[in-house]
C-alpha cells in the first residue's frame, strides 16, 4: 500500500474495482483538478493538483495516466451541461432567441471557469467519452443554427465554425480581464450577437474550413509538471 492508501489489490462493491480509500483518492484528485484548472487553466501543474488533493504524483498518474484523462474526468459534467444548453435552445419556440440565449449561456460558462473556457476551445482525441458528447453537441448545434437561419433572423452566412471563433475570442477576453474587469466579456458577446442578425449582415471573408478549425483546436499533449 502506498502512503496515499492506494492499493489496487482489493476492491469494494460499487467502487468500479477500486478500494474505498482509492476511490476517495480519485474523487479528491478530480475535485483538486477542478479547482486548479478553474484558477490556472488546463496547463496547470499536475504536481500542484496532486499536492492539493493530498496524494502523490504516482497515485494521480495511476488513476489518470495522461492530462487528457484527467481533463475528461474533471469536465465531463460541464460538457454535458454545454450539450444540455443546446438542447434547451432547440426547445425554445423562438429559434433566434434560443440561439442568442445559447451563445450568452455558454460564454457565461466560460467566464465562470477558466479551465472550461480552455476545454471549449480545444479538442482531445484520446478522451473518447468527452469527444463523443461533444460530437453529439456539435450535431445539435448544427440543427440550432439552421433553425435560426430558417427563421430569417440569423445571417445566412453564419457557419458552425463561427461558434468556435466566438468561444476562442471570449476565452481570450475572459482570461485577459478576469481580475480587472470580470464582466467585460458581456460587452464582447453583445457586440457579436448584434452582428449575427440578418438585418446587420454585410459580406465577410469565407470562414475557416472544418479541417482548419480542427487543427486549430488540437493541442499537443504535454508532460506532467
Amino acid at each position: 500500500m502506498t502512503k496515499d492508501g492506494d492499493d489496487n489489490r482489493a476492491s469494494v462493491p460499487g467502487g468500479r474495482g477500486l478500494r474505498a480509500d482509492a476511490q476517495r483518492n480519485r474523487e479528491r484528485v478530480v475535485e483538486a483538478a477542478r479547482e486548479v484548472f478553474a484558477q490556472h487553466g488546463l496547463d496547470a501543474s499536475m504536481n500542484e493538483i496532486a499536492r492539493r488533493a493530498g496524494v502523490g504524483i504516482a497515485t494521480l498518474l495511476r488513476r489518470f495516466p495522461t492530462r487528457d484523462d484527467l481533463i475528461a474526468a474533471t469536465f465531463a459534467e460541464k460538457v454535458r451541461a454545454y450539450s444540455e444548453a443546446i438542447d434547451e435552445a432547440l426547445a425554445d419556440p423562438d429559434p433566434w432567441h434560443g440561439f442568442c440565449a445559447f451563445i450568452e449561456r455558454v460564454c457565461q460558462m466560460q467566464a465562470d471557469d477558466r479551465g472550461f473556457a480552455d476545454v471549449l476551445t480545444m479538442t482531445f482525441p484520446t478522451a473518447k467519452a468527452l469527444e463523443a458528447e461533444r460530437d453529439r453537441a456539435a450535431n445539435a448545434l448544427t440543427e440550432l443554427i439552421e433553425h435560426a437561419k430558417t427563421s430569417g433572423r440569423l445571417r445566412r452566412d453564419f457557419a458552425h465554425q463561427d461558434v468556435a471563433l466566438i468561444l476562442m475570442a471570449n476565452a481570450g477576453v475572459v482570461t485577459a480581464t478576469r481580475d480587472a474587469a470580470p464582466d467585460a466579456w458581456r460587452r464582447l458577446v453583445g457586440y457579436l450577437i448584434q452582428s449575427f442578425a440578418a438585418e446587420a449582415a454585410q459580406p465577410l471573408v469565407d470562414p475557416p474550413t472544418r479541417a482548419q478549425m480542427y487543427r486549430a483546436l488540437i493541442r499537443l499533449p504535454q508532460t506532467p509538471r
